[in-house]
């Protein structure tokens, strides 16, 4: 295995570890939401993102502690833009490395609010770095209530499905 491989390896264990971990302790206002949060984020991937984040980061210094958070939050992003892609009202893809796309494998609704609920999560992740200022911690505070304001949707849809 070449130096490159080893590098990516040990950068998707890491990554994939940290991410499982932004999870734990997580209030679930709607479990659905959750499953299909986890569901993108977790599914695998190369993770060359946040391999080009620690690269990028460790050529100026900064600890692996501390990138652990912004890999983590462009991943969570990805995801997020992943979910919207493969959605029937743009590619309309039924597989994504090869399992059911979240909108197959959930439904539209909870597929599409999963997607902006990943994009609020990453600045929620960007918000526990350590050593960043209270200033630039506030100023992603705003993005917390996104995600709840998924999760009420995706149960007043499951709701209105019944009626």
């Amino acid at each position: 295995m070449g130096h490159f491989s080893e590098e990516l390896q040990q950068v998707q264990t890491r990554i994939n570890r940290f991410l499982e971990a932004q999870f734990e302790g997580i209030e679930s206002h709607n479990a659905p939401l959750l499953e299909a949060m986890k569901y993108a984020l977790l599914l695998g991937g190369k993770r060359v993102r946040p391999f080009l984040v620690y690269a990028t980061g460790q050529m100026l210094g900064a600890e692996k502690q501390t990138l652990d958070y912004a890999a983590a939050a462009i991943e969570a992003i990805h995801a997020y833009s992943l979910i919207h892609d493969d959605l029937p009202a743009m590619d309309d893809d039924n597989l994504r490395r090869g399992h059911p796309t979240c909108h197959i494998q959930f439904d539209e609704a909870t597929a599409i609010l999963a997607g902006d609920a990943l994009q609020s999560f990453a600045f929620e992740i960007l918000t526990k770095t350590p050593n960043i200022s209270a200033e630039q911690k506030t100023g992603f505070n705003s993005n917390f209530s996104a995600r709840r304001w998924c999760a009420r949707n995706v149960f007043r849809a499951k709701l209105r499905s019944y009626f």
